[in-house]
């Protein structure tokens, strides 16, 4: 199926399942070869791509979860390196210790040795240097000791590290297979729709977002007095306008594909104020911010479970990553459903005077849906 017949059908999915509106009870007729309403057909990719939705969070979580798994295996293992190398030089120690030991041709302790000595004073040096002898030789017996017992517990530690990450690494094959098996899904279902139905459908997205992003202005719920981003802000916001045109790739952090929350970390990230990598964890983690205290920068997050996110551009218009089959676009700020919003950096103050960014002609063109938060 073609790029544009997918992008047409799946826009139109998530125009059916916005908040904004509601669909008609009339049923639209059979598609070809198909015995089922569209609604029906819809219905069942709304389901299909929220089975998709669910993997591909988990899936961007366990990335990061498995991200640091990594680093704390390659930690373990520099650590045990060391231990090894410091345990060898201690069992090199431990075996001059023996060997002086058996060669010694005395067994007369020091104690005794002064009690015989005839030069007392120079028995007594001699004691002096036999017991720094074997304070050495006790002091290597210890660091050969608790050498051993640091190297067995970094090598523990170790192995269930490694253990750690093996079963991360399948676990995310698992989410992958579960998001591409539900894509291909999707696909096919898609591939039932005639191109009079598909055509309706992207008509009907066009008509509800208007719709959606007129209530959504005339309610108030942003300022209308203009807020200026900070500094790291406008940073995120420059990085962002420079990705536009960029294929959306779930999964994906850039620099040549991006998913939505790959975008606005990595925007963020650009900026010099790191943020968590999902929208989930973004909207979790980050600071709260009233929709009419936006500033330019700050990410506008959507859907009840907080599985989409955009860059808020100024003037109701956001940037985002909306799905698969789409590119970075800017967007109505109500295209989707909007949960409420976050500032990465809410300690920052907003610069003094902003000159919004230049944008291409082709900015604004393509779907605005993010499938019903899926991605």
């Amino acid at each position: 199926m073609s790029g544009r017949l997918l992008r047409l059908a799946c826009t139109a999915v998530c125009a059916l399942s916005s908040l904004a509106f509601t669909v008609p009870p009339e049923p639209a007729a059979p598609a070809d070869g198909d015995d089922r309403t569209v609604i029906a057909l819809l219905t069942d990719l709304q389901r299909l791509y929220r089975e998709a939705e669910q993997a591909s969070e988990t899936y961007n979580a366990t990335e990061e979860q498995l991200k640091r798994q990594r680093a704390e295996v390659r930690r373990l293992d520099t650590e045990l390196a060391r231990a090894r190398t410091s345990l060898h030089d201690s069992r090199a120690a431990a075996g001059r210790l023996a060997r002086q030991q058996y060669q010694s041709t005395s067994d007369l302790s020091p104690y005794l040795r002064l009690l015989l000595a005839s030069d007392a004073r120079r028995a007594l040096d001699q004691g002096h240097v036999i017991g720094q002898v074997a304070r050495e030789r006790a002091a290597t017996v210890d660091r050969l000791t608790g050498g051993e017992r640091k190297a067995g517990s970094l090598a523990r530690e170790a192995r269930k590290a490694l253990d750690t990450q093996l079963a991360l690494a399948r676990k995310q094959r698992e989410q992958r297979d579960k998001v591409t098996g539900r894509l291909d899904e999707v696909e096919r279902l898609l591939a039932s729709l005639t191109a009079e139905q598909l055509t309706e459908l992207s008509a009907r997205e066009e008509r509800e977002t208007e719709k959606s992003q007129k209530t959504f202005m005339a309610s108030g719920a942003l300022s209308s007095t203009a807020k200026n981003p900070t500094a790291q802000g406008e940073r995120a916001l420059r990085y962002a306008v420079e990705q536009l045109g960029k294929p959306y790739e779930w999964g994906a952090e850039g620099p040549d594909t991006y998913d939505c929350s790959g975008l606005t970390s990595q925007a963020w990230a650009d900026a010099g104020t790191p943020i968590p990598r999902t929208s989930q964890e973004q909207w979790a983690r980050l600071d709260h911010v009233p929709l009419d205290r936006l500033r330019p920068g700050d990410l506008v997050i959507y859907f009840p479970e907080a599985t989409h996110v955009a860059l808020y551009l100024g003037n109701g218009k956001v940037i985002q990553a909306p799905r698969p089959d789409t590119k970075i676009k800017i967007s109505p700020i109500a295209a989707n459903p909007i949960l409420g919003a976050v500032r990465p950096d809410p300690g920052s103050t907003p610069m003094p005077t902003y000159t919004p960014l230049t944008l291409p002609e082709n900015a604004e063109q393509g779907s605005n849906e993010g499938f019903n938060g899926i991605f």
